[in-house]
């Protein structure tokens, strides 16, 4: 079983893989691929649910998921993202809600989308057990602060308070960082500067690690972000498949009699 330690120890040495999951049959796959991280990430709310956002995603729906993905997986670590509200409004309850996600969903471990509120509540959860993965740059929890899901850190204060805010995160005891949608050569410097892993998306190829939405990289979303690649095409095989049982069904091929099963004992009653 992959361990926070076991991602440590990768750092500078070996890529990290991570990938979303909100499913066992997804978690499934994920783990047999050989992913390390599965994120069970609020992109549920657009990716599942079919929400615009992230942001109408509760705790027990993060918790049900979650709780399904960890149950799939036998090898790779298991992250939790936390929910919109679900932290930094109270210390106390933001400490209830993440120790849920290990205690009744069997996280590993939570992710908050991080600013300067979440410094001292990552080293409280920390302090308590509970290990944090950090996430700085496009942070889709702000969609409606930010004016849209635009790149992140382009100007010179931006990336600074990237690089701080990182580096404030790693000594409170985040044991990694996402870092999403920002310049390359930005993650490159935040990479080069901390001694815990970074794991991007649309961050370029010098962070330790690489995080994309599993919808994205099976090819079964509708569109997908720019800084994404399809390595398959899920979508088109669903619809192929779909369309060949409406097609069997309505034109009387299926069922078929191997589909089907005969009770010689009721004959009397016809």
């Amino acid at each position: 079983m992959t361990t926070v330690t076991d991602i440590l120890g990768k750092t500078g040495v070996e890529p990290i893989t991570m990938l979303t999951a909100y499913d066992a049959p997804g978690a499934e796959i994920a783990d047999e691929a050989g992913v390390d991280v599965v994120l069970v990430g609020d992109s549920l709310g657009n990716a599942v649910l079919g929400h615009d956002s992230t942001l109408p995603v509760t705790v027990e729906e993060t918790l049900s998921h979650t709780a399904a993905v960890a149950r799939a997986v036998e090898d790779a670590l298991v992250v939790a993202d936390m929910p919109f509200l679900s932290f930094g409004v109270d210390d106390a309850e933001s400490v209830r809600n993440a120790g849920r996600m290990l205690k009744e969903a069997n996280a590993d471990a939570v992710k908050l989308e991080s600013g300067a509120h979440t410094v001292g509540l990552t080293e409280r959860l920390v302090a308590l057990g509970v290990p944090v993965m950090a996430h700085l740059g496009l942070t889709p929890q702000r969609v409606n602060q930010l004016g849209g899901y635009g790149r992140q850190g382009t100007d010179e204060g931006a990336a600074r308070e990237i690089v701080d805010l990182a580096r404030d995160h790693e000594e409170a005891g985040a044991f990694s960082l996402v870092l999403e949608h920002v310049p390359a050569n930005l993650a490159a410097h935040v990479t080069a500067e901390l001694d815990i892993p970074t794991i991007g998306i649309g961050a370029g190829p010098d962070c330790d690690g690489q995080v994309l939405v599993f919808h994205d990289v099976v090819g079964l979303s509708d569109w997908t972000p720019p800084f994404a690649k399809p390595f398959g095409d899920a979508r088109g095989e669903m619809e192929r498949a779909v369309g060949d049982y409406v097609a069997a069904v309505e034109s009387g091929a299926f069922p078929a009699a191997e589909h089907s099963h005969v009770e010689e004992d009721l004959e009397h009653l016809y």
